[in-house]
């Protein structure tokens, strides 16, 4: 395979890594500070869809970086 696939699957895995990175300490850092996390109500659904949406981010990052290493 030519190299560019490599760069490409290498810039699209950090992507992902810092936007779940992103997605899940903003919306932990929003729940804490508005007080929904730790409160005394339960929290609304936004934030363990927020949560879920960042692991798999996270996870979409290492399958990409597994490919990537394959491609070598």
């Amino acid at each position: 395979m030519p190299d560019i696939f490599k760069a490409l699957a290498t810039i699209m895995a950090w992507v992902l890594w810092i936007c779940a990175l992103v997605m899940g300490f903003s919306a932990f850092a929003v729940g804490t500070l508005s007080g929904d996390l730790y409160g005394g109500g339960g929290p609304s659904m936004v934030y363990p869809a927020t949560f879920v949406a960042a692991g798999f981010f996270g996870l979409a990052a290492v399958v990409i970086m597994i490919l990537r290493k394959k491609m070598e």
